[in-house]
């Protein structure tokens, strides 16, 4: 047994950080050309967190580890690389250190295979230990999980020895056993085709937070050791690692200082027992009266500082904090696993799984509130760590950084499942009931009323990602014995984690069409739009224009003015019409595209173009209790690129009957001057007023975020001029200035403060 104190800390989390894959420069039968003189190469995969097959990239050259920039690194690269570590071909490969730093030196950069290669060393590059990188450059690759046949790793007892990558917490106490989540247990790891235990000598609190930020939990809580020694007496124990020592802020076992045994180890962990941990749950996972609690707690008190938005799956998210009441985003420089953990913790989940950057999940809006944030891991809120306040210059929203958070295991997977569709990512839907007393019964869901926001929550279920389309028949997908439809009158939100937690009929099944053709269906994908309303561009265009009758014939046959202008005396007279400019970003990561095929859009003989679309947007004017006064009904637009973002080209026009949608990086601008672009105020007295827009207003078709939907700006009429200003997204301020903004007294002249 080693002496951990012998071991060098740079060098321990480099070894432990991962697998090891340890192989020479010689490739298996048949023999390729021979190669030249010099030192051998050993290959492994390295870092956090990852599978045995992806990973960082590890070149053992001149009896020293050391790691190879991703300048100019390709797929091809990856090829050779992976050849090397005994894997068949390469399916990708990571840039800016994905899995964790290197240590050591960089021994490789501006690597260029052309993928053919038997080494890497035949590739160009610009010469062993020649770099200007980093080693938050460090390269890192995903293999295919497909071995070369007869390839013999070179150190299989080293690999074996030198690695933890699955861990578990292994519930005992009955009653416990059931439950899910679980947050208290004998901590595991994976052996072999088994599970072993870790010895409890010198464990700590440090050793259990860690644990438990893998698990998806924030925090640990003391555990009663007593009740586990009886298990410990009566099952046959197998110690893996002894002597583990955690700071508590890795985000996962395998950065921690520890032992393996090795050899025999029968009369190991004499003096202690198995190490175990009680978690505790985040308010999303606790249960019973302490969850209810916790939610009375958070609504009395302070709304919280930061927020996830745009993720498809709970625990991930582009990361949002609130500051001067307005919510911003967080610029990518230095982002790292220990700050993103900080941000798990303090949202309740456990710690971070990936710490992403350029704005992986989508775009935000606003300001940029911090950059270089650098947490030590140990802080209770990222606004407890060192930042930066930033201008615009120095980052743009393509560097939103976003996280992904390890959460309790639920297993609302296993009560779903998809039928008869073309891939894993479509099909019928099939629930699990009454799965609690042994096998399950599955069943169909009824198709009335359900819809997109019913279908994101199935596909995240699913962990399928978003929903693309949610299908009330299903008549197409009839490849399963399941008939019988067992839930109906489904209503979600969109946010739930599981179909059983949105309203449905339960036990008193409704529904007029059973047969399995009415069946609902989804199709999830991984990526969704994300429509925006740019506010100030109302704001500054908006004007009142009274417009004769006769020019408004088109506009009726819209039905783009409010009733009473049927009963007006056409074509003598006018109407009052509130006119200003919308443009409408998608700052998602999938285009947005119609629901409705060609075949089905409608032309508009006014617009001389075809509406892909049913309704597109809501114009409103509202009191500020809420009542309406006047509403813009809109059918929709012609939906096109009018204009990108540099380097993103257009795809989407109308004319010539031409696809329509709105590119990921473009806008679609709705100038005040064309017909329908407007609200019809006639009737309305003078007053405050908040003028709302809500783009996509029935879920017609998915986004990866809702909420940013609806834009409200004040305005002050006062029967001949209008004030428009404080226009915002709907969800872009602190609540408390919502409700200031939502009691604003009215303006007493035409000076907006």
């Amino acid at each position: 047994m080693g002496s951990r104190g012998a071991w060098a800390q740079p060098q321990l989390l480099a070894l432990l950080a991962g697998a090891w894959l340890w192989v020479g420069s010689a490739q298996p039968t048949p023999p390729g050309p021979t190669r030249g003189p010099g030192p051998a190469l050993k290959f492994r995969l390295a870092g956090y967190p990852r599978k045995h097959n992806e990973g960082r990239i590890e070149v053992f050259y001149n009896d020293e580890w050391g790691t190879i920039c991703d300048d100019d690194f390709t797929l091809d690269n990856a090829h050779v690389l992976c050849r090397h570590l005994g894997f068949v071909a390469a399916t990708g490969w990571a840039h800016s250190a994905k899995y964790g730093k290197g240590v050591g030196r960089i021994w490789l950069d501006n690597v260029n295979c052309g993928g053919g290669e038997k080494s890497i060393g035949d590739c160009k590059h610009r010469g062993w230990g020649n770099s200007d990188c980093s080693h938050e450059e460090d390269a890192g690759v995903v293999c295919k999980d497909e071995r070369i046949p007869g390839f013999k790793d070179s150190n299989v007892i080293e690999t074996e020895q030198s690695h933890v990558e699955e861990v578990r917490l292994r519930p005992v106490v009955s009653g416990a056993r059931r439950r899910l989540p679980v947050a208290e247990g004998v901590v595991e790891v994976r052996y072999k085709d088994g599970w072993a235990q870790i010895c409890d000598e010198g464990w700590d609190s440090n050793n259990s937070r860690v644990v438990c930020g893998m698990m998806g939990f924030p925090a640990e809580r003391k555990v009663n050791r007593n009740v586990y020694k009886l298990f410990t007496e009566r099952q046959q124990l197998n110690y893996r690692l002894h002597s583990v020592s955690c700071t508590g802020t890795e985000v996962h076992l395998s950065m921690c200082a520890f032992e393996f045994y090795r050899g025999n180890t029968s009369a190991a962990c004499t003096a202690g027992m198995p190490a175990v941990v009680s978690c505790l749950p985040g308010p999303l996972f606790a249960t019973g009266s302490a969850h209810k609690k916790k939610q009375r707690q958070q609504q009395q008190g302070q709304q919280p500082r930061i927020r996830l938005k745009g993720g498809a799956k709970v625990g991930e998210g582009r990361i949002e904090v609130l500051k001067s009441s307005e919510w911003g985003t967080i610029c990518d420089d230095r982002w790292n696993l220990l700050s993103a953990s900080v941000v798990c913790r303090e949202l309740g989940f456990g710690s971070a799984k990936e710490a992403l950057t350029g704005a992986r999940m989508g775009q935000g809006t606003g300001p940029i509130h911090m950059s270089e944030v650098q947490c030590s891991g140990t802080e209770q809120s990222l606004w407890s760590c060192p930042f930066k306040n930033i201008t615009e210059e120095d980052c743009k929203h393509s560097e939103d950084a976003a996280v992904r958070c390890n959460i309790p295991y639920m297993g609302y997977e296993n009560l779903i499942r998809l039928s008869g569709g073309r891939s894993r990512a479509e099909g019928r839907v099939e629930v699990a009931v009454g799965a609690g007393g042994g096998q399950p019964r599955w069943g169909l869901v009824c198709g009335e009323g359900w819809g997109t926001l019913e279908a994101m929550v199935a596909c995240r279920q699913l962990g399928l990602g978003f929903a693309n389309h949610g299908l009330q028949e299903t008549w197409y997908w009839d490849a399963s014995n399941v008939t019988e439809m067992v839930l109906s009158g489904v209503k979600c939100e969109g946010h739930e984690m599981s179909l059983s937690h949105c309203q449905h009929h339960g036990a008193s099944l409704n529904c007029k069409n059973t047969g399995t053709r009415f069946a609902a269906g989804v199709i999830c994908s991984e990526t969704a739009s994300d429509l925006l309303l740019h506010a100030p561009l109302v704001q500054e265009t908006a004007y009142i224009e009274d417009r004769p009758l006769h020019m408004l014939y088109c506009a009726a046959e819209e039905n783009c003015l409010s009733s009473s202008a049927r009963l007006a005396n056409w074509p003598y007279g006018h109407r009052r019409l509130l006119r200003f400019s919308s443009q409408i970003h998608n700052n998602g990561r999938a285009d947005f595209r119609p629901k409705a095929g060609r075949h089905s859009w409608v032309w508009h003989e006014c617009h001389r173009h075809y509406h892909s679309m049913d309704i597109f947007t809501h114009y409103d004017i509202l009191t500020p209790n809420g009542t309406k006064v006047a509403e813009g009904h809109k059918a929709s637009f012609c939906l096109e690129d009018t204009e990108c973002e540099e380097d993103v080209a257009k795809r989407y026009e109308c004319a010539n009957f031409g696809e329509q949608g709105i590119t990921v990086g473009c806008w679609d601008l709705y100038r005040h001057d064309i017909d329908c672009q407007w609200i019809d105020i006639t009737d309305v007295k003078p007053g405050n007023y908040i003028l709302q827009v809500v783009i996509n207003p029935n879920f017609e078709v998915a986004e990866s975020d809702f909420t940013n939907n609806a834009m409200k700006c004040n305005c002050k009429y006062d029967g001949h001029r209008i004030w428009v200003h404080s226009c915002h997204i709907g969800d872009a301020l602190s609540d408390e200035a919502n409700k200031r903004f939502e009691q604003y007294p009215g303006q007493l002249n035409n000076q907006i403060s």
